[in-house]
């Protein structure tokens, strides 16, 4: 093959300036007060609003080498963790201008890559000490009262209109209308009570100021109308009954009590508690990293499986039953938690669910493709033969209605009502099935393949020639999914749908928003929480956030940069292995603390509590001499921690507002996004060439960069 090749590895590597321009774009993403991007399809003009890296990463143009293993690194991080994504590219590039830094000097390469590599596992040792247990972060994060703002301090208790509630009030309830009066009981193995006849949702957060956020009512209510999107914003007006804190303080008695039943066991918490936060509240409130509707929705699903567990205090985050829908048209209060699955139908779907009533259905589950041309993996076809026609045209040939009525003919002769099915849909078939009142829905994750299957008794089948009686669920019930205040939602295009069976683990955070650029960047910021809490009770331990890990790791090699003779100070240091590499430490060492400090800095702007990057790096410095003048860097950055936060200047720029709220991080995501960055940089670093070959060649040789390149 005719190739071209040039040399990447001079003094101003090409590789790294690549990593660098393409890290760059993720800067305003680090920190809670994150700076959302609108990414637009030249080929549709149509715009989607990110928030993450993973996101950006996907949206850019990676053609070039030192793109793509960036994209691989996002993507292996964003499989494992889901979160340390902005701190990951931020630090790729960061460091990426430090190497050049280094390569501007003539440091040789062996050297860099061998001092980096010892001073970053150096501070991965040190920071152990800053490790907080799950079992301590609520007595490390209530050692000191949060401050109430502006709005509190003037008007004291907020009144029930939901037009004058501040934005801090994170949890309003509806009062909650039981059929004939009756509480509605949770753990009933009756189809009307087992989906926890929670009333659909179990909390639906507040987003945005005077947001109002409520349960649904009881499915018996006869109360229940439709609601249209025109209706959304006149309904957001009623007066609400406030029962939470900001910190999910106890229910107050209120003159539905009575009628709550075991609603408490989900949304109230122990009075004994007197910050008024229990359970999961505290950490996944310092986790969620300001997002408080995400926070409210998972603090709902802990209670849920809390309950089902029977288990006491911090319980473990079953993923494997959470699934989410996104229903477009109404106000992100309507957020909310939904037992059972709840996806998205076409109005004539909605049609067939509406005919179903309150009848049992009878359910059927299939783990492939409903089409005649799938075939499962690892199908062989016979030898020898010689295949005429690979597709058959489903609209008009014999052979195709052949297959709809051979299939439709299996459904019915199984009483089957509903089809879940994991992969994609014949149309036609599905339209030949509603004629018939058989309900099949596609693209449905395994994850609700598995949670049906366990609790109908129903076997997932690949084809349905395979069907026979065994493999068909029973117990199960479809129903148009209510919005907050009870009121069923027709929004003309999609109709959400929610379908349950008694029993079922399984629960539908329903993300609800009117924009729909914001559809995907609700759904990620909802998962990178989950996540996050994951994690955290998986670890049993968290780091103290707010940029505590990032100043201690920024003090630690300026230490080890002053020390002549080794790479660590610690038990973890290891002797240089030559004078060689003695001779460039301090270099390289300041290099790497370059991007923990412009990594505080550009915090420290993001959060606007420096004006500039300048000014922000002055902070820095002025952290780390009183830091060496503690003695203990990390007796100081836990006891700033404490006190409310870490590099918190004289200044407040939000004095009416609540900003001091404590900051944790997952300890093995942060760590592991060091290390993939500088992995990755260090990677590309000790590349020396880059070949080309194919179509490009002769591109490359009418191009104004031709005389780069060396033509073989």
């Amino acid at each position: 093959l005719p190739m071209a090749f040039r040399d990447v590895n001079a003094r101003r590597h090409i590789g790294l300036q690549q990593l660098s321009s393409l890290a760059s774009t993720g800067r305003t993403f680090l920190g809670p007060m994150k700076s959302h991007k609108f990414v637009v399809d030249e080929s549709t003009n149509q715009s989607t609003l990110i928030c993450s890296a993973v996101r950006l990463i996907e949206s850019l143009d990676l053609t070039s080498a030192a793109g793509q293993l960036l994209n691989e690194t996002i993507q292996a991080q964003n499989k494992e963790f889901k979160t340390g994504l902005s701190t990951l590219l931020f630090l790729v590039g960061a460091w990426s201008n430090a190497v050049l830094e280094c390569l501007q000097q003539n440091v040789p390469v062996p050297a860099i890559v061998s001092v980096m590599s010892e001073g970053l596992n150096s501070c991965c040792e040190r920071v152990q000490c800053l490790q907080i247990a799950i079992h301590d972060v609520k007595k490390e994060l209530c050692s000191t009262r949060v401050r109430p703002n502006a709005f509190e301090r003037k008007t004291g208790p907020v009144g029930c209109d939901g037009l004058t509630n501040p934005p801090h009030l994170l949890c309003f309830q509806r009062h909650i209308s039981a059929p004939e009066g009756k509480s509605v009981p949770i753990n009933s193995s009756s189809h009307q009570g087992d989906d926890c006849n929670f009333n659909k949702c179990l909390v639906s957060p507040l987003s945005g100021f005077g947001s109002v956020a409520s349960l649904v009512k009881a499915a018996g209510d006869k109360s229940s109308s439709v609601l249209s999107g025109s209706d959304v914003i006149a309904s957001s007006c009623i007066k609400q009954k406030l029962t939470h804190s900001r910190h999910f303080s106890t229910l107050g008695k209120s003159q539905c009590s009575s009628q709550q039943g075991n609603f408490q066991q989900y949304l109230s918490v122990p009075s004994a508690d007197p910050c008024g936060c229990c359970g999961l509240g505290h950490l996944a409130m310092a986790l969620s990293h300001g997002n408080q509707t995400s926070v409210q929705l998972l603090q709902s699903i802990a209670a849920y499986q809390q309950e089902r567990a029977e288990c006491s205090g911090s319980s473990q985050i079953n993923i494997a039953e959470i699934v989410t829908c996104c229903v477009l048209g109404l106000p992100e209060s309507y957020s909310c938690v939904s037992p059972g699955f709840v996806t998205l139908v076409s109005p004539e779907q909605a049609t067939v669910i509406k005919h179903f009533a309150d009848k049992p259905l009878r359910i059927l589950l299939m783990d492939g493709d409903l089409t005649e041309q799938y075939r499962h993996l690892g199908f062989n076809r016979p030898p020898n033969v010689r295949t005429i026609v690979e597709h058959p045209n489903p609209q008009g040939g014999r052979a195709g209605d052949a297959w709809l009525s051979r299939m439709a003919d299996i459904l019915m002769n199984f009483e089957v009502n509903l089809v879940l099915v994991k992969g994609n849909l014949c149309e036609n078939f599905m339209a030949r099935c509603m004629a018939s009142r058989i309900l099949v829905i596609g693209c449905v994750a395994r994850e609700v393949l598995c949670a049906f299957e366990a609790v109908t008794g129903a076997q997932a089948v690949t084809y349905l020639s395979q069907l026979n009686a065994s493999c068909v669920g029973k117990g199960v019930w479809a129903e148009l999914w209510k919005a907050g205040d009870g009121r069923a939602v027709d929004l003309g295009e999609l109709v959400p749908a929610r379908i349950s069976a008694g029993g079922i683990p399984l629960l539908t955070a329903v993300l609800t928003t009117a924009l729909p650029c914001k559809v995907q960047l609700l759904e990620d910021q909802f998962w990178t929480l989950l996540y996050r809490l994951h994690h955290a009770l998986k670890d049993g331990k968290v780091f103290p956030g707010g940029g505590a890990v990032e100043l201690l790791c920024l003090s630690h090699i300026q230490v080890l940069a002053e020390q002549p003779d080794r790479a660590g100070n610690d038990k973890g240091g290891r002797e240089l292995p030559s004078p060689w590499l003695a001779e460039y430490k301090a270099i390289v060492l300041q290099a790497l603390a370059s991007g923990w400090k412009r990594y505080l800095s550009v915090l420290l702007c993001n959060t606007a509590r420096a004006g500039s990057e300048l000014e922000a790096g002055a902070s820095v410095d002025h952290h780390l001499q009183k830091a060496v003048a503690c003695g203990s860097p990390s007796a100081y950055v836990l006891e700033e921690f404490r006190r409310g936060g870490v590099l918190r200047g004289g200044s407040d720029p939000f004095p009416g507002q609540v900003t001091d709220l404590k900051v944790c991080d997952n300890v093995a995501a942060k760590t592991e996004a060091w290390r993939r960055a500088l992995d990755l940089v260090l990677l590309v670093l000790q590349t020396d060439t880059e070949i080309i070959t194919g179509p490009r060649r002769n591109q490359l040789l009418n191009s104004h960069v031709s005389s780069q390149f060396m033509f073989l």
